[in-house]
């Protein structure tokens, strides 16, 4: 037989027609040789893709690349007979079949899911050097490679570097046709779309090249022959000379030594063979019927699964399904989405019987996925259809209740209820006018424009606001003292000022134009002044807080062009309230901010002031708001910190304090009652006698309000009822135990709500940690019926336990501090003997409200004449410190300092100043005489009786002037045990007037205009003043 091969040794088609048929092709040179071949099998025409593996018969009938050929793969034209008519072509390879032994194959490695055979699965490779294997794969009719899968999910690669990256069963597969990979532009590299059609399981034996190691190339010795004659046969080339030069070079099998030329992942494998097994045995019957039953129970849910059955049953025509048990479970395993471990379990299964096993659980799995999607897909529909079932239902009843005038739609519903809403108020007409043209304007909209919803909202504020409704007021002076009297004790000036108020506005039929303004410290009960006034007036209560408030549109409100805009706090409180005639409280006046949004504070004068908040314009309404008919009352703790044009439109009213005698009956009448019931006490004998109450006001809450002398108090009562049950136990107090019918919700059903507990931290040192046991780590409101990690729910109140009669418990003076700790103030008076000269006492009025007893101490020393203050002394404080000092050195000769008016005093000497308590700051003029007193005493080295306190602001010449705080300084001097005191003359009306006499009793008053006067008073009774009596005047 004459047929011509390559320089390789491969046999070479049959020339065209257009060909000499005597060409002898064996001397030309390979690459000549190629060229030819390349002519013969075109890989990458697009007309002739995937018709290499038209000529095999192998697979079964595919639509990928199955078509007739048209002599372009390599078959004789039917035009050119060949020249041998008796020898058949060896490169025609249309009747060959798949060879059952090949030893040596192409590793192909597969990403994401194994191969299983008979199933069609395409790949893309991107490697050059595989693509061009898998060309002149084609081109020599050895399309034949092997598919293993990689082990990582998370790589993809053409060639295998290490036999351990892939599991080492794979797939025996024939390339059916081959694609161009589409490509987003042209300088990426090549890549190629290949059918594979897996044949049988393989498994590696050895990895004989792997993917990066250097191609060899076999060099082949062209052989050159003589031309031959016309007519003459060709006579094909030395073949076994250039397979003995192969077999020298590659050790491997002839059929796929040319794939050493390529850097490519060779392999050596052996077949696996499935096990012999019996068709009719009961276990094989019963899993190919239990999959044949899953495969329909998915076909039902997931029409994609149906028609993968389908095309697998057509591909199965000839034979019947449960004649091939193994060819099912690969199929099962094949079509279905399981796990990739759990496929290549499959496919490594050669027991049919453990492959059916195996294919099953995949399957079911599958099955469990298509009815949890199958179910969540018929939730979603059902929700649907009933959204939209209700939708039609309601268009259809709209349109039935339209036509028998029952019910209007939405829109005219909306207009009609702002019609009666506008028909029961008083509006102005101004008002009424903008109301009309809002309505219209609404009528014309369609309910889903954005402009109907602002529109819809305005009227909504603008329909709710009191227009002309207000509540009736009681102006009963009676009345009024009971409401005030229940509510507060003491504070006489600020009750005598309401009760004008109320008088005021009895006669006058109105409290119009009146803004009080309640100045205090804390705790002395300026917000409840403010809920007693309304209470007593009948009026409703509103408050707000502006402290801090930095942003103007709180007050005036925003423009309606802004989304979420909302009138201000004003007109909110009026529709809260329901009429035109609330008191509102202004709680912090005087602690409004400055922001980048406004000043809250001038804006707050239209609302404030009486001339201008009858026409008061918020920005969100833009129609003016009546609120003369609004009582405001504003609490601040200062007034420094007020606007001036803010201050000047309110009336003050100072709230000094309580003095103990106050906070003693308070105490006894309202929080300690208070205090009782809240901790559970107030049926039990627990007294709070009063001599402890004392103590309390006098160590422990000095303040001028009573806020925290309550929370003292509250505290007593509290440790009260911790002691109680304490000592009696659970079995007097036993804790309840719910039953299964008090859990639920308002309803009576049983509801639990999942557990938020607090993570358990690690303790720093768990040695000293108590370990938390099971007992104690279970909750006692949890009934066994609760699911674990859920908390039962209840509506059912608890009921307070009693406290048996046999308890009583005193808190007393000598057990008072095991309820609330040492005292805080441990003494009142600093020196209770005779101090040194230079120390005089001076009353001082702390920023808590209290005031305090304050020595002050002077002391000089060799020097420049400088003067030296401490103590956190405040800038006035230093200045009066200078004046004081300057006034004795200008009067050094009258106070017998010096000898001569010209002698020079303090040029050698530094006098320091300290006044004790330096992490209290102090700040004031009233330390004036003090400190020119302890100047006098240092430098005339007399001492000062420790029982004379003094207060007074002095000037250059000598003046006292007067000061402030005097009824908390009294009090201070008072508890303190001073028994005279020096005041300024100013002041004398001051203390007549608004210090109780119980505080005043046991102190002798000496009022004084000038410092000499101070010093005469300060100084009785020593050698020092019968000179100054000649030399002062």
């Amino acid at each position: 037989m004459n047929t011509r091969v390559d320089s390789r040794g491969n046999p070479l088609p049959k020339a065209d027609s257009s060909e000499s048929t005597n060409s002898d092709v064996s001397g030309q040179d390979p690459h000549s040789v190629e060229s030819v071949t390349d002519k013969v099998v075109r890989l990458d025409s697009p007309e002739n893709d995937g018709r290499g593996s038209s000529s095999d018969s192998a697979p079964p009938s595919s639509s990928s690349g199955d078509e007739p050929s048209d002599g372009s793969d390599g078959a004789d034209p039917p035009s050119s007979p060949p020249p041998d008519p008796p020898t058949k072509p060896a490169t025609s390879i249309s009747k060959q079949s798949v060879p059952e032994v090949y030893p040596q194959v192409l590793a192909l490695p597969i990403a994401r899911r194994p191969l299983f055979p008979g199933f069609y699965k395409a790949v893309v490779v991107r490697n050059p050097a595989v693509v061009a294997a898998i060309k002149e794969m084609m081109s020599r009719g050895q399309p034949y490679l092997g598919a293993f899968l990689l082990k990582d999910e998370n790589t993809d690669s053409d060639i295998i570097t290490d036999i351990n990256s892939v599991h080492p069963v794979g797939v025996f597969a024939q390339i059916t046709s081959v694609f161009a990979a589409t490509s987003g532009s042209e300088e990426k590299e090549e890549g190629l779309t290949a059918v594979l059609y897996p044949h049988r399981r393989i498994k590696i034996t050895e990895l004989v090249k792997a993917g990066e190691s250097t191609p060899v190339t076999a060099t082949v010795e062209p052989v050159v022959e003589e031309e031959p004659s016309e007519g003459q046969l060709v006579t094909p080339p030395a073949t076994p000379k250039v397979e003995d030069q192969i077999a020298k070079l590659h050790p491997n099998p002839l059929q796929t030594s040319f794939l050493q030329n390529y850097a490519i992942s060779i392999v050596n494998v052996e077949n696996l063979v499935t096990q012999p097994y019996n068709k009719d045995d009961q276990y094989i019957r019963a899993f190919m019927s239990e999959i044949i039953s899953v495969f329909k129970d998915i076909a039902q849910l997931n029409p994609l699964f149906r028609d993968q059955i389908t095309n697998f049953s057509i591909n199965q025509v000839a034979s019947n399904v449960f004649d091939e048990p193994d060819k099912l479970a690969d199929f099962a395993a094949a079509v279905s989405t399981g796990e990739v471990q759990e496929l290549q379990d499959v496919l490594e299964s050669l027991v049919v019987e453990d492959r059916l096993r195996k294919a099953l659980l995949v399957l079911k799995k599958e099955l469990i996925n298509a009815q949890l999607q199958s179910k969540l897909s018929r939730d979603v529909d059902s929700k649907i259809a009933k959204r939209q079932r209700e939708y039609y239902l309601m268009e259809q009843l709209k349109g039935i209740k339209k036509e028998l005038g029952m019910e209007s739609d939405g829109k005219d519903k909306l207009i009609e209820k702002f019609k009666e809403r506008a028909a029961s108020l008083k509006m102005p007409e101004h008002v009424k006018k903008v109301f009309d043209e809002e309505l219209n304007k609404l009528m014309g909209l369609e309910p889903a424009a954005s402009e109907a919803n602002v529109t819809r909202n305005y009227l909504d504020w603008l329909t709710q606001i009191p227009w002309g409704q207000h509540s009736r007021e009681n102006y009963s002076i009676s009345h009024a003292q009971k409401v005030l009297d229940e509510d507060h004790y003491g504070l006489k000036d600020v009750k005598d000022r309401i009760l004008e108020f109320l008088a005021v506005g009895k006669l006058r039929g109105t409290v119009e134009g009146k803004i009080i303004c309640l100045v205090g410290p804390p705790g002395v009960g300026k917000t409840s002044i403010g809920k007693s006034i309304a209470r007593a007036l009948e009026r409703q209560f509103f408050r707000f807080s502006v402290g801090g408030l930095t942003d103007v549109a709180e007050i005036k409100g925003h423009r309606r062009t802004y989304v979420g805009a909302l009138p201000g706090k004003i007109i909110q409180a009026l529709k809260r309230v329901g009429t035109e005639n609330p008191l509102v409280l202004i709680d912090e006046i005087d602690k409004l901010g400055r922001g980048i949004n406004g000043d809250p504070a001038s804006a707050l004068l239209e609302m404030l002031d009486p001339e201008q908040n009858t026409n008061f314009l918020d920005h969100y309404l833009d129609v003016p708001v009546d609120l003369s008919r609004v009582l405001f009352v504003c609490t601040a703790n200062l007034t420094d910190t007020i606007p001036a044009p803010l201050l000047d439109r309110m009336e003050v009213l100072e709230l000094s304090g309580y003095v103990t005698e106050e906070k003693t009956v308070i105490a006894e009448r309202y929080l300690g009652p208070q205090a009782k019931e809240a901790a559970g006490l107030k049926e039990a004998d627990v007294q709070l006698d009063p001599a402890a109450i004392d103590v309390l006001i006098k160590y422990y809450c000095r303040e001028s309000g009573v806020r925290n002398l309550k929370k003292h108090i509250d505290k007593i009562y509290r440790k009260a009822a911790l002691k109680l049950v304490q000592e009696l136990g659970e079995d007097v107090f036993p804790e309840e135990v719910a039953t299964a019918e008090e859990h639920g919700d308002a309803r009576g059903e049983p509801k639990s709500v999942p557990k938020q507990d607090a993570p358990i931290t690690e303790p720093a040192a768990p040695e000293t940690s108590t370990p938390i046991t099971g007992d104690s780590a279970e909750s006692v409101n949890e009934s066994p019926e609760t699911p674990a990690g859920e908390r039962q729910v209840t509506v059912e109140e608890r009921k307070p336990l009693k406290v048996p009669d046999t308890v009583h418990v005193r808190i007393t003076p000598d057990n008072l501090k095991e309820y609330v700790g040492p005292q805080v103030y441990q003494r009142d008076r600093l020196y209770t003997k005779p101090p040194p000269p230079g120390v005089s006492t001076g009353l001082g009025y702390l920023g808590n409200g209290s005031g305090a007893v304050m020595p002050v101490e002077a002391s000089s020393m060799p020097g420049k004449g400088g003067l030296q203050l401490t103590g956190k002394l405040g800038e006035v404080i230093r200045e009066s410190a200078q004046i004081g000092l300057s006034w004795v050195k200008s009067h050094a000769y009258e106070l017998g300092i010096t000898n001569s008016p010209e002698e020079q005093f303090l040029t050698d000497r530094d006098i320091h100043v300290h006044m004790p308590e330096g992490s209290i700051g102090k700040e004031g003029p009233s330390a004036g005489t003090a400190l020119l007193s302890a100047f006098v005493s240092l430098f005339t080295k007399t001492r000062i009786n420790p029982d004379i306190a003094m207060t007074g602001e002095i000037s250059l010449v000598g003046q006292v002037l007067p000061v402030g705080g005097l009824k908390e300084k009294i009090l201070a001097a008072h508890r303190a045990g001073i028994k005279t005191i020096i005041a300024p003359a100013a002041n004398r009306a001051d203390i007549e007037e608004n210090v109780p006499e119980s505080v005043k009793t046991g102190i002798r008053f000496v009022y004084v205009e000038d410092v000499v006067e101070v010093l005469n008073e300060v100084f009785h009774g020593e050698p020092v003043t019968e000179r100054w009596k000649d030399t002062l005047s």
